[in-house]
């Protein structure tokens, strides 16, 4: 199975910073380009970290209130986050205030790699680089969404041409594909229940696929053989041991 790339949506024209960027140049080049976070390079274009609006925010939120009463001892500030955020509410350039390491992807990494990592590390934006970690381009939730806006009939000739022609080895009429709004119902007889599940697994594996009705039915049920019995030889094996 195909899937997009992350290099067919990401943005190549990066606003960046450098480590030494002031605070203030950092905020106005968020509010003019009218972005919420940015990466931060050094001289030779290597992504050393990432700057966000909430990076910024730190600093008015550990600022002191005048008006409230000291406590006699503030424990919460000897935690480990709170003195990084104490340091972030006192930086002045960009590499203070910068979350390192930064989490980056490759043009070659496919739309779903990127969207597992931006989910594991619950980030909005992942810089793109090259093998020599140099900044190539940007890529954020926005873009990665792009993917569900595919047209139904794109979804379908894939689904039916990857799925049922080149992995299954059926014609391209012996099951009926509809697709509503990104959601794929698949119907029709298949000769063992095994395609069922690699016809059903491949087809929500495809770029832009929201669901997937399966009113498939099959001829033979294979599920009590195991893939080394000589029974399970076909054109579907190799994908039911990687499933």
């Amino acid at each position: 199975m195909k899937h997009s790339k992350v290099g067919s949506v990401m943005t190549r024209d990066v606003v960046t910073a450098g480590y030494g960027t002031p605070f203030k140049e950092v905020a106005r080049l968020l509010a003019s380009h009218r972005i919420s976070g940015l990466p931060v390079v050094d001289a030779d274009g290597q992504v050393i970290g990432v700057l966000s609006e909430t990076d910024l925010m730190i600093r008015q939120a550990e600022a002191e209130d005048p008006y409230a009463p000291a406590p006699a001892v503030r424990w919460h500030k000897l935690l480990p986050g709170a003195r990084r955020a104490a340091a972030k509410a006192h930086a002045r350039m960009a590499g203070q205030l910068m979350s390192q390491p930064a989490r980056t992807v490759h043009a070659d990494d496919t739309i779903v790699e990127a969207a597992r990592t931006m989910a594991r590390h619950r980030v909005e934006r992942l810089p793109v680089v090259d093998d020599e970690e140099r900044l190539v381009g940007i890529v954020t939730r926005r873009d990665l969404l792009q993917v569900f806006l595919r047209p139904d009939a794109e979804i379908r000739r894939e689904v039916v041409q990857q799925v049922l022609v080149d992995t299954l080895w059926l014609a391209p009429h012996t099951l009926t594909v509809d697709v509503l709004d990104g959601v794929v119902t698949l119907c029709g007889q298949l000769e063992r229940r095994s395609e069922v599940s690699v016809a059903v697994r491949m087809t929500q594996q495809t770029d832009g696929v929201v669901a997937v009705v399966d009113k498939l039915t099959y001829r033979y049920d294979d599920s009590h053989l195991r893939p080394t019995d000589e029974a399970l030889k076909g054109v579907a094996d190799d994908w039911l041991r990687k499933l």
